[in-house]
């Protein structure tokens, strides 16, 4: 029990040390502590199965959510170490916001791979359904692609049939005229086979022997065109057949489908919502349990300790500023007035030298004939 109470304390990120000397403090840090961990844990199961729907391998997705899972530990514990209570509640407020907006990030990603795991039958459900659009679309882009050039080929046939059908119906209508007059019931609307009749009947002829004549054209072109459009639809069919079907299973496609189940039912969009705001809830606790605490004895001392050390760290700072300038200082004026002296010694030298030579001059005779001191 103790163990594992060291250990919440630990996950909990507090200071053996100072905590020792409240007691009072120690379920509220091993409560933290746990949450702490077990939010660890959480995103471990949530991101191994995330990896698993990938990779489809548990040599894959158990390492991966173990480092996962500890990155997720180490983040908390920083984030729930970090958390000081200084006194000011807005203070506090203000800068547990980055940490609240990092925790709710986290929480998010955590819950999204349970939630799909939670929602998996109805999933699988959804990725068949989405797998048998996917197939559809394939197949009607594969008929698109043909269905132009079957169309032409369709509406040549037509043009050659109704090429015949119009020369049939001439036909029919010139024969007719023939019979009618043949039998008085048309035309003359006698019964004879004279002049008329023949030539009614040489136009039937001539209309029939045009007939037979486009018959022999077209039919072959007809023919032609039938079999080239079943070749195209053979082509179809066993490109249609040779789609590969794969499964439509990945992380991407389940997100996509829990999407879609959302949209559809109003319970799964809030059961879904409801998983993320326990999540949340569950990221932010140790935060908030921090911000809605009145200080306790652990957080003054732990105030006290590191103020200690700002004031011991401020003094030697500040010494060792004091002591610098001082320096500063002492090379500045001392070098000034050596400066200041060595001129003052130049400028005498040179003078006491300028005067010997002066009185050096002084007390040489000038002479008037040549024009020069004397030596």
């Amino acid at each position: 029990m103790k163990n594992t109470q060291n250990f919440f304390l630990f996950c909990s990120g507090v200071e053996h040390s100072i905590l020792e000397r409240c007691p009072s403090d120690v379920n509220k840090y091993v409560g933290i502590g746990a949450t702490v961990f077990f939010t660890g844990v959480l995103a471990f199961i949530s991101s191994g199965y995330a990896l698993y729907t990938v990779f489809e391998s548990y040599w894959a997705a158990i390492p991966f959510g173990i480092i996962w899972g500890l990155m997720i530990f180490n983040l908390d514990r920083y984030i729930v170490l970090s958390m000081k209570s200084n006194g000011s509640w807005w203070r506090d407020w203000l800068v547990a916001l980055p940490r609240l907006a990092l925790a709710i990030l986290l929480a998010l990603v955590i819950s999204k791979p349970l939630e799909m795991k939670i929602f998996e039958k109805e999933i699988q459900a959804e990725l068949v359904t989405m797998e048998q659009e996917v197939y559809k679309q394939q197949e009607d882009g594969l008929k698109a692609r043909y269905q132009n050039q079957i169309a032409d080929e369709r509406a040549q046939i037509d043009a050659l049939k109704a090429e015949i059908v119009l020369k049939t119906t001439a036909r029919d209508a010139l024969v007719k005229q023939a019979v009618q007059e043949a039998d008085g019931t048309g035309g003359s609307g006698k019964k004879n086979l004279g002049p008329i009749y023949l030539a009614k009947k040489a136009e039937a002829d001539k209309a029939q022997a045009e007939l037979e004549q486009t018959t022999a054209l077209n039919q072959p072109l007809i023919l032609e065109k039938t079999k080239a459009i079943q070749a195209l639809e053979t082509t179809v069919q066993t490109e249609i057949t040779g789609l590969q079907r794969s499964r439509y299973n990945g992380l991407a496609a389940r997100m996509e489908a829990l999407s879609r189940l959302s949209g559809k039912s109003l319970a799964i969009l809030y059961a879904s919502l409801f998983i993320t705001l326990l999540f949340v809830a569950i990221e932010t606790a140790p935060i908030m349990v921090k911000l809605i605490s009145y200080r306790s004895p652990y957080d003054f001392l732990l105030h006290e300790h590191e103020h200690v050390f700002e004031m011991a760290n401020l003094e030697s700072t500040t010494l060792r500023s004091n002591t610098v300038r001082s320096k500063l200082r002492y090379d500045t004026e001392t070098g000034h007035h050596l400066t200041l002296a060595r001129i003052a010694a130049e400028k005498a030298l040179i003078d006491h030298k300028l005067k010997e030579k002066l009185e050096s001059l002084k007390s040489k005779p000038y002479n008037w004939t040549l024009g020069t001191m004397a030596d």
